[in-house]
């Protein structure tokens, strides 16, 4: 397993979206370490795109998507629902990746076929807000000879308010997972 740099993260967005399935996310929580493969993503562009959070400007929550590359965006859904994004591009961008599913590995007993049923699985609240991905007890790993997978591109979910926005393409998942969130 080698875990992913900095550089992974400092790329497109929709470059890295793709590029994350069929990786592992991996938490150390209470002494365990809770491992998934990602199977389900959604690129947020930045301040241009009317889904991203970004696209009201710099505020107290969006902070750390603005950079730097490979930190943790954790933010409060419905107020009880944790979701968890990888930042990406350069300082300043204000774009990330949404992480919607992941395939059970390793010390996960509960449902991850959403972004808040995988946030609860691996243990991830708001305590991993702006947390570094190239540390050692949170990161995503390459496992040794990725295995090839075919993605299929879909329209965001619950994005109805983001205008011409929500309509494009921008959920990437791996075609045949049985642990997606929707079809």
């Amino acid at each position: 397993m080698q875990k992913l740099t900095r550089d992974f993260y400092n790329r497109d967005t929709i470059v890295v979206a793709k590029d994350l399935l069929g990786k592992r996310l991996v938490h150390r929580v209470d002494h365990a370490e809770r491992i998934g493969k990602i199977v389900e993503v959604e690129a947020y562009l930045g301040p241009h795109d009317l889904a991203a959070h970004t696209s009201k400007g710099i505020t107290s929550r969006t902070k750390v998507m603005y950079g730097p590359p490979g930190h943790v965006y954790v933010y409060l859904v419905y107020g009880m629902h944790y979701c968890m994004n990888v930042v990406t591009e350069q300082d300043g961008t204000g774009a990330a990746v949404l992480l919607r599913a992941i395939e059970p590995l390793q010390n996960i007993a509960d449902k991850t076929t959403g972004p808040g049923l995988l946030c609860k699985a691996m243990g991830v609240t708001l305590k991993d807000y702006g947390h570094d991905l190239c540390s050692d007890d949170f990161y995503i790993e390459s496992a040794c000879g990725d295995e090839p997978v075919t993605i299929v591109e879909r329209p965001r979910v619950g994005v109805a308010y983001a205008g011409e926005w929500a309509d494009k393409p921008l959920r990437f998942y791996i075609e045949g997972s049985r642990y997606i969130s929707k079809k």
